[in-house]
């Protein structure tokens, strides 16, 4: 309730506008917080009340029982995951090592899809290694980055174009029997055509079971000021005056006779 002020201040700067201006796009009022169970007991009766703490402790859900669900249509009709994957690297491995793999990089592939199997990762290896098969079948550019460049079988999957076996990387960057976590590939796609495989995404597999991560950005304090004296109707030359005596001060926030 004490935010009220700082959260129509958000919605001002959400929507291009003054607090003063924003009229119906502002909350009706300062109500939307978490109430006591005194507070609660004004408006409700006793029964509702211990129905609901009832329920609650019911409840014993924990954040550690979310599990990855992978899509299982990748897989041809008797196979499974982990023979499929199998079957695609060893074609990956025909094609990146001609000449046969050495000793050392055959023990390495058989050590990650020894890994991979027991993590259960096979299904998202079939998804990113069906994704960039999309990519590069449309001759969309597309290169994977980051730890997964340590995987030779990211690199027989044609997913990677960075030969471990040359490069000496450490594959537990990327996947670790320690790690009680999903690996990261990151692909990037040819900015023009991301789209294409945006919608080709939510064709395979389903627009509920497909979504775009969002970016939190953060202020900078002198974005910050800029914003809120704007929508709190300060005129421009002011809130430039502002912004510029801004830069010469500390972490510290200044008191408020400073700020007048």
């Amino acid at each position: 309730r004490g935010r009220r002020a700082l959260q129509d201040t958000i919605t001002a700067i959400r929507h291009h506008t003054t607090v003063a201006e924003a009229g119906h796009l502002l909350f009706a009022n300062g109500e939307r917080h978490l109430r006591s169970l005194d507070a609660l007991a004004e408006h409700y009766p006793d029964w509702l009340l211990a129905e609901t703490v009832r329920i609650a402790r019911r409840c014993t859900f924990t954040f550690d029982q979310l599990q990855y669900e992978y899509p299982h249509e990748l897989v041809p009709r008797g196979q499974t995951a982990t023979s499929w994957l199998r079957e695609l690297t060893e074609r990956g491995i025909r094609r990146r090592w001609p000449k046969g793999l050495s000793v050392a990089a055959r023990a390495q592939v058989e050590k990650e899809l020894t890994l991979i199997t027991e993590k259960k990762f096979d299904s998202y290896f079939l998804t990113v290694h069906d994704i960039v098969e999309f990519a590069r079948s449309q001759h969309i550019l597309c290169q994977g980055r980051g730890s997964a460049a340590n995987s030779a079988v990211c690199y027989a999957l044609g997913i990677t174009e960075l030969n471990p076996e040359k490069s000496n990387l450490l594959f537990e960057r990327f996947i670790s029997r320690e790690r009680d976590e999903p690996p990261d590939i990151d692909v990037d796609f040819e900015h023009d055509r991301r789209e294409e495989v945006i919608q080709y995404i939510f064709r395979r597999y389903g627009r509920g079971r497909a979504a775009l991560t969002a970016v939190a950005s953060t202020y900078h304090g002198s974005g910050a000021l800029r914003d809120v004296a704007k929508v709190l109707g300060l005129p421009p030359d002011q809130i430039n005056a502002l912004a510029d005596a801004f830069s010469r001060w500390s972490d510290t926030l200044p008191s408020a006779e400073r700020l007048r």
